[in-house]
């Protein structure tokens, strides 16, 4: 596979190519990388709706908290087959219903809500929570879609950074980073720092579904890190998240006065266009279609003739889409934080 590659998408100073392996050419000192460190569960489940003894595949898409003792889980639900089969050509599964018992292999579950679609529910797992982490390990695979063709493996979709698993799909952006990368950053004195966040499936193969995700999300942000993301800010450096799961956190826990504060989050809500910034000033992340939540997402940092022209541009050059491809650097069009430039 060729190096991955990197388009740094600027409104005031255009459109660059470069290896991503050079990302920390394009940074300063007093900058701050900020990562998520999710390491990304088995959260494909296959077994069978007890009721009618058909066959699905639970996909467990969020939880309230990061809590290891939560038993409470919401689930996108498929009808037979697996991932080889695109997931918008998933049959449905059977009618669910609250009370319906589902049994996926050695973790009985029951279904507790229909969260306004047929095929998101709430669900709640019977088990200790010793016997529930467990019971996902050994029976879970990886989310998949149909363009990857050969089955994942845990460890390949744990980035290298992976810490606590609670991530339900791979904070993909941070596949980036590597420990030389890290290294460099803070031989030039750029910062680097971590959240923890509960990153949720990207698709669901429902139009309608698709557009309510991103579904709730829990973080946490250690002391340490809200300390060096106050500490960059005041000393004039930019915050860049990797990926969009640290733009949501670190949103979010700024969202009533501009302060990332340390301590649990969840979540909510959508950025976009029209969402006013308060942290991030820049992000590295991958190469999204129009439609999606990660593509409507950048567009709080770049206008929309902006990002139409770095599509064009990613098509023309044939930048590689999805968690294992290449990616984009998009840096915030406000004039006062674009004017230090890159």
């Amino acid at each position: 596979m060729s190096p991955a590659r990197l388009l740094i998408i600027d409104a005031r100073h255009g459109l660059r190519h470069i290896a991503r392996e050079k990302l920390v050419d394009v940074l300063r000192a007093g900058d701050l990388v900020v990562a998520n460190d999710a390491a990304t569960l088995p959260a494909s489940l296959h077994g069978t709706h007890v009721r009618t003894g058909e066959p699905i595949e639970v996909r467990l898409a969020g939880r309230a908290s990061l809590s290891p003792e939560l038993a409470d889980f919401s689930a996108v639900v498929f009808g037979a087959g697996d991932f080889h089969t695109k997931t918008e050509d998933r049959p449905p599964p059977p009618m669910l219903a609250r009370g319906d018992e589902l049994a996926l292999g050695p973790l009985p579950a029951t279904v507790t809500g229909l969260l306004g679609h047929p095929r998101l529910i709430s669900l709640h797992f019977a088990s200790s929570p010793d016997e529930i982490w467990s019971g996902i390990a050994h029976h879970g695979r990886p989310v998949q879609y149909a363009h990857a063709p050969t089955p994942l493996a845990l460890w390949d979709v744990w980035t290298p950074i992976a810490s606590p698993p609670v991530a339900f799909e791979p904070p993909s952006a941070s596949f980036a980073l590597d420990w030389q990368m890290i290294a460099a950053l803070r031989a030039r004195n750029i910062g680097f720092a971590t959240i923890t966040h509960a990153a949720g499936i990207s698709s669901t193969g429902d139009s309608e579904l698709d557009d309510r995700l991103p579904l709730d999300e829990p973080y946490e942000v250690t002391l340490s890190t809200a300390r060096a993301i106050a500490h960059a800010r005041s000393s004039g450096g930019r915050i860049v998240a990797i990926g969009t799961t640290v733009v949501r956190a670190l949103e979010h826990s700024a969202r009533n006065d501009g302060t990332v504060h340390a301590g649990p989050g969840l979540a909510t809500g959508r950025v976009g266009r029209g969402t006013r910034l308060r942290v991030v000033d820049a992000i590295l992340t991958g190469v999204h279609e129009r439609g999606t939540s990660h593509y409507e997402l950048l567009r709080a940092f770049a206008d929309d003739p902006t990002l139409s022209s770095a599509a064009e541009v990613l098509a023309a050059h044939g930048y590689r889409p999805h968690e294992f491809g290449d990616s984009v650097l998009v840096i915030h069009a406000d004039p006062l934080i674009a004017a230090a430039g890159m």
